[in-house]
Formats: structure tokens, C-alpha cells, sequence
């Protein structure tokens, strides 16, 4: 699994609030097939189609309270809204330059990999600009 995966995983799957881990309610169990297929109208009725089952609607996960409930709950005061480095030890990530590095490489960053400020400012908005398109409401002043 990738970095950007596990902490995507973290915020929004299992361990995130549309899971059962940290917090938050189990994902619902799939409808039973039988839920989902239209009733047969009887034979004296006038042929009416039967309303079928919507899919769920996936709602997009703040990512900002997500994170600052974690935080609140680990009663920690790391500064995960700039710094990769602690964001990922709030997500109880391996921080180390290694997958920092690898993180870089799967983002995109063209830079130098040798966990400079500047490598580590891009990961920190690249990441949030990333959890954006993956169905994630960031706040435009962490995506910048």
C-alpha cells in the first residue's frame, strides 16, 4: 500500500470516521439483494415501475475536524496543519525521510529528496490537495 493510501486510509477509511476504528459509526452493511430488486407489481394493478433502492451517496469527509478530533482525543499538540512530519505521526505513520521520500516520489515532487523544509512544506500541501480530490473538504488555507 502507498503512503498517500495509508494516510487517505487513516482519515477516510477504516481508521476514519466512515469506519470502525477511531471514531465515528461502522460503515453500513450492503443491502440485501432482495432490497435492491423491484417488487413485482400485482396483476390487476396498472404496470407502475417500482421504486428501486438509490445507492448510497458518499459525503465528503472534513478532513480539518477529522484531524483535529484525532488530535483532541490523543490530547496531542502536534502541528499536523503545516508539518507532514507530524501529521503523519498523527495518523500513527512511520515520519521517517524514507517514506517521506517515497511519498515525494508517488506526489510527484521533482525537487531534491533530502527532507529540506521545503520538500516537507510540499508533501504537507500536495497531501492536502490530494485528500481534496479524493473526496475530502480541505480548507483552501491548507491546500496553499
Amino acid at each position: 500500500m502507498s503512503i498517500f493510501s495509508k494516510i487517505k486510509s487513516a482519515i477516510f477509511g477504516e481508521k476514519g470516521p466512515l469506519g470502525s476504528g477511531h471514531f465515528g459509526t461502522p460503515k453500513p452493511a450492503a443491502p440485501a439483494p432482495a432490497a435492491i430488486a423491484p417488487t413485482p407489481a400485482p396483476a390487476a394493478a396498472p404496470a407502475a415501475p417500482a421504486p428501486q433502492a438509490a445507492p448510497a451517496a458518499t459525503q465528503p469527509v472534513d478532513v480539518e475536524a477529522v484531524l483535529s478530533g484525532m488530535a483532541s482525543r490523543k490530547n496531542s499538540d502536534l502541528n499536523w496543519r503545516s508539518s507532514i512530519v507530524d501529521l503523519m505521526k498523527l495518523l500513527d505513520l512511520d515520519s521517517s525521510l524514507d517514506n517521506r521520500k517515497e511519498l515525494a516520489t508517488e506526489l510527484g515532487y521533482t525537487g531534491a529528496k533530502d527532507g529540506s523544509a521545503e520538500m516537507n512544506i510540499w508533501l504537507h500541501k500536495a497531501v492536502m490537495r490530494e485528500l481534496a480530490k479524493n473526496g475530502g473538504t480541505v480548507p483552501a488555507g491548507l491546500q496553499d
